[in-house]
Formats: structure tokens, sequence, C-alpha cells
């Protein structure tokens, strides 16, 4: 069983930072992109940032330069720091990661985990 646990998400100020993890467990044969996404009350999903294996990054225009993806193979996490947070930031955000199992690439996601940013 293939599993994504998220964790480091919390009420902050707006300017505060928060780091979030997500970490895959369960038998893996490898990981592909890794990613970050969030849903805002009364908005679609929208990507936040993303980041290959090889660790090519791609970001979301409106967290470009405050938000900062990066990922540790050897331990199958993907970590999202948040600097600078703005209210607008609010939202559940969900780890997505492409894995390898049984010999097929599969996607998976995590339970989410709540980012709050008061004004």
């Amino acid at each position: 069983q293939v599993q994504l646990v998220e964790s480091g998400g919390g009420l902050v100020q707006a300017g505060g930072s928060l780091r979030l993890s997500c970490a895959a467990s369960g038998i893996i044969g490898g990981t592909g992109t890794m990613g970050w996404y969030r849903l805002a009350s009364g908005e679609k999903r929208e990507l936040v940032a993303d980041i290959t294996s090889g660790g090519s990054t791609n970001y979301a225009d409106s967290v470009k330069g405050r938000f900062s993806i990066s990922r540790d193979n050897s331990n199958k996490t993907v970590y999202l720091q948040m600097n600078s947070l703005k209210p607008g930031d609010t939202a559940v955000y969900y780890c997505k990661a492409f894995i390898i199992r049984s010999g097929r690439l599969n996607v998976y996601w995590g339970q989410g985990t709540q980012v709050t940013v008061s004004s």
C-alpha cells in the first residue's frame, strides 16, 4: 500500500513562513515528478509547484519568488518552503506524486493539509 503523508500545515500571520513535507511510504519502485496543489474555498484546485526526479522545478506565477520546492529522493520526500505568506495562500494543500509500483507508473495523492494565513 502506497501512502503520501503530509505535514507542516497550520495557522500563520501574513508575512510568515511554513514548510510542508510529504513523504511517500510503501513498496515503491521509484518516484517521478512530485508536486503540491492547493484548493481554496470556492476555487478550483491549482498547481502550486512541482519538481521532477532530476530536480527541474515549475511554479505557479502567484508563488514565484516566495515558495520553493525541493525533494529528497533517498527518503522519497518532497518539501514546500513557503515564505512571505499572504491571506490569498489560504487553502488545503495536497501532495501529488507519480510512483512506480509493480512495474507501473501510478498517481497518488496525499490527504491534504490546511494552511491558513491571517491578515
